[in-house]
């Protein structure tokens, strides 16, 4: 026996909702019509996810996610029943997450359930952007389409994402190897030196003895170092979840010198290929903005966005909260004001994203042309000036017995 949740009317026109136990769907409706019940809605009761599965492998991947839709929308387009296209992708999908989240999907929809009320189920696989897609896709009888264009949306993301981290792991990896070399120094190499420099008398120059003070804090304060170090991570990260925190930070970070255009021009990126994807797929304009005002990645951009919601809900237009907004670029506004005065805004977005896509390709190959040569000197100032500082003492003793000579 399964069990099924309904929702219904009573003759009386009184809304009931509850579960019902019987072999199959027709069943449990049958049951409820025996009660003079009017069924609305009927499916199979919500499956707790199996042990294996809530053990997880982690989130599905980008690629895995794009490489399904891709795949659902060439076999739907081919004729094949949709609880077919479930079953052969579910069985052809290697990773056993992933695997788990489509049989439960495949079930959903097999017992009546549509697509998109099915995929809402799985929010930590499909997001809001991909169910209301599907269920404008379905609406429309263009699902194969509207997967064919969430494959290109979540393909050019992944990239885009892929392009922003590459601009930071560099710095990120030079700064890494300069702190460890730091370190190393200060805790290896320093206190040797620091016990040969005991042995000559005399004063020390005043680099050397900046650098054996340093090498002293470290190795006896280390622990206080580290616990500040903890905790400043610790209050940041904090601070950034609170709503003044998150603006503060997001607005900080578009004004840095060249990271913050490249923050800039991916959230632009982000915005409206987003939004342009959903409304050429049939998805109402105000929840395209909600969905895609919270995948701005940005505060700053996210308060630009909700702000257009409510001009249009008073018949204004999209173009002018974002020009008050002063984040926007102009062209940006002008385009979205021409897309929706000819009534093409979807393509103009289209065309926004593609140009920014490109934008931020420059600003990485900008960002990592300025920070190479930056970091090497940063390097060479930090790891140079303490060697530097090491070997003063011993040019002076060479001076010294030089002219004792």
């Amino acid at each position: 026996m399964s069990v099924f949740a309904w929702k219904g009317r009573t003759v009386g026109g009184e809304v009931r909702s509850g579960e019902v136990e019987a072999e199959t769907r027709t069943d449990a409706a049958a049951q409820l019509r025996r009660k003079r019940i009017v069924v609305n809605q009927i499916k199979p009761k919500r499956k707790e996810l199996s042990f294996s599965f809530s053990k997880g492998k982690g989130r599905v991947k980008s690629s895995e996610l794009a490489i399904f839709t891709r795949q659902f929308s060439t076999m739907i387009d081919s004729g094949l029943p949709l609880v077919q296209c479930l079953d052969i992708l579910s069985k052809q999908t290697e990773r056993a997450a992933f695997r788990a989240v489509i049989t439960d999907v495949m079930h959903d929809v097999e017992a009546g359930t549509t697509l998109a009320e099915a995929l809402a189920k799985q929010p930590h696989v499909f997001d809001t952007l991909y169910v209301n897609m599907v269920d404008a896709g379905e609406a429309g009888g263009i699902l194969d389409k509207i997967l064919g264009r969430l494959a290109t949306y979540i393909e050019k993301a992944e990239a885009l994402k892929r392009k922003v981290k590459s601009a930071m792991t560099y710095p990120a990896v030079v700064f890494c190897v300069a702190g460890a070399a730091m370190v190393f120094m200060l805790l290896v190499i320093i206190p040797v030196f620091a016990d040969v420099f005991a042995n000559f008398g005399g004063q020390l120059p005043l680099p050397t003895r900046i650098v054996v003070s340093l090498s002293d804090f470290v190795k006896s304060s280390w622990w206080i170092i580290g616990g500040f170090l903890v905790g400043a991570i610790f209050s940041v990260k904090r601070y950034r979840k609170t709503e003044q925190g998150a603006r503060r930070i997001d607005a900080f970070m578009l004004r840095i010198p060249v990271m913050g255009d490249l923050v800039l021009k991916s959230s632009i990126a982000r915005f409206t290929r987003t939004l342009g994807t959903m409304i050429s797929s049939g998805v109402a304009i105000l929840a395209g903005l909600d969905v895609t005002a919270r995948t701005a990645g940005n505060k700053i951009i996210e308060d630009a966005i909700q702000a257009t919601k409510a001009s249009i809900r008073e018949g204004e237009t999209i173009a002018e909260p974002l020009r008050a907004a002063g984040v926007f670029p102009p062209m940006v506004v002008q385009m979205i004001a021409v897309g929706e005065e000819t009534g093409a805004l979807d393509k103009m977005l289209e065309k926004i994203a593609n140009f920014y896509d490109d934008e931020v390709n420059t600003a990485v190959d900008t960002l990592t042309s300025i920070i190479e040569p930056v970091m090497i000197v940063v390097m060479g100032v930090m790891v140079g000036g303490m060697v530097v500082a090491m070997y003063l003492p011993m040019f002076k003793l060479i001076n010294v017995v030089a002219g004792s000579g």
